[in-house]
């Protein structure tokens, strides 16, 4: 018996669906054919607005551009109020600040000054920890 002849007869068809047979190819689009253009994101996002009614589409327009404006009016008020707390902080902060600094090296020079008439241990023991006088000893 010959099993090449039963196995043509067994045969669905199935065989002759292969990617090189002429009925598939005539049916699925050839990769060599004209270049097809892709869609940019924009040119599709357009093309799904079709999909919505008229009032969907002015509702979310409007919706956009409320939040874009809402957004740049708050960008504008957070820059004034940037420049406004920092410029015076600065005229109120900087005085303030002088001020403890000439503080400090006035200080620092009265200190310098006791040093060179008394000798160093008399401006050190004249001034205690608190910036006062020390108060005299007291005598049992």
């Amino acid at each position: 018996m010959d099993f090449t002849g039963e196995i043509e007869q067994l045969d669905s068809g199935m065989g002759s669906s292969d990617m090189r047979s002429p009925e598939v190819k005539a049916i699925l689009p050839d990769d060599d054919d004209e270049y097809e253009e892709d869609e940019s994101l924009v040119e599709r996002l357009v093309g799904l607005t079709e999909m919505f009614p008229k009032e969907v589409r002015n509702l979310s327009y409007n919706v956009g551009t409320c939040v874009c404006s809402c957004v740049k009016g708050l960008y504008s008020v957070s820059c004034t109020l940037t420049w406004f707390f920092f410029s015076t902080s600065a005229i109120l902060v900087a005085p303030v600040l002088f001020e403890v600094e000439r503080a400090q090296m006035d200080e620092a020079q009265r200190a310098q000054r006791n040093q060179v008439l008394l000798g160093p241990n008399a401006a050190i023991s004249s001034v205690g920890a608190s910036g006062l006088p020390m108060a005299p000893p007291v005598q049992r």
